[in-house]
């Protein structure tokens, strides 16, 4: 014969500490929502395009059958060595990059940084400079990014000895601050507070001793 079973079911709110730690461990271990990165991504798209940076592209299929294009930007993280971010694109001057970053980003120092040292090794020749960044093997790390570095002269002038150095180690350091904010956005989203949000905000229920009911 069937049993009616009756059971005392809680919110989050509601539970004691021990309960509540079980609650974030059984939400943890669900992770960040599909594409959690997708905001720093775009953050960083912008960012690129104020630096003279545009992103190649790469197409992706659709559960219906179609496709759409994504940027080139990868990482792998947190925990490994090795771990990183790069990306693939083609740099070319972009006028006023060294300002309009101040503005878009005041907060980062590290952005108007790389921005000056490009706006600087532009000046030395001329603005004539223009840069292919590749991606090569299968790990995501700024090292992986392979920088090509040519100068469109119209007296076949070479780029200075320096052009190189300075441009491939600025795209590098541009790779870094991405993966960092990738890190940061990953640490925020599986933080107690995050997840306790998560948790309220979806309405699930716990028996008392934290195990998820409905």
């Amino acid at each position: 014969m069937p049993e009616v079973i009756c059971t005392t079911v809680y919110q989050f709110p509601e539970l004691s500490d021990v309960a509540k730690d079980k609650a974030r461990s059984w939400y943890c271990e669900l992770g960040p929502h599909d594409d959690w990165w997708d905001a720093v991504y775009e953050d960083f798209e912008r960012i690129c395009e104020v630096l003279g940076i545009r992103l190649k592209t790469t197409p992706v299929r659709l559960m219906g059958g179609g496709t759409r294009s994504e940027p080139c930007i990868w990482f792998s993280g947190f925990w490994s060595q090795g771990d990183g971010a790069c990306f693939e694109g083609y740099w070319s001057h972009a006028k006023g990059a060294a300002a309009r970053i101040r503005d878009y980003a005041p907060r980062y120092a590290t952005l108007h940084g790389i921005a000056d040292r490009l706006q600087a090794i532009q000046r030395r020749n001329f603005y004539q400079l223009a840069a292919e960044v590749s991606h090569r093997g299968r790990y995501y790390h700024e090292y992986t990014m392979s920088v090509d570095v040519t100068r469109d002269s119209p007296t076949w002038q070479p780029p200075t000895e320096d052009a190189e150095e300075i441009v491939t180690e600025a795209l590098r350091d541009l790779a870094r601050w991405l993966y960092r904010q990738l890190q940061a956005e990953y640490d925020h989203l599986t933080s107690d507070e995050a997840i306790e949000e998560g948790i309220i905000v979806n309405e699930y229920t716990f028996t008392e001793a934290g195990r998820r009911f409905r």
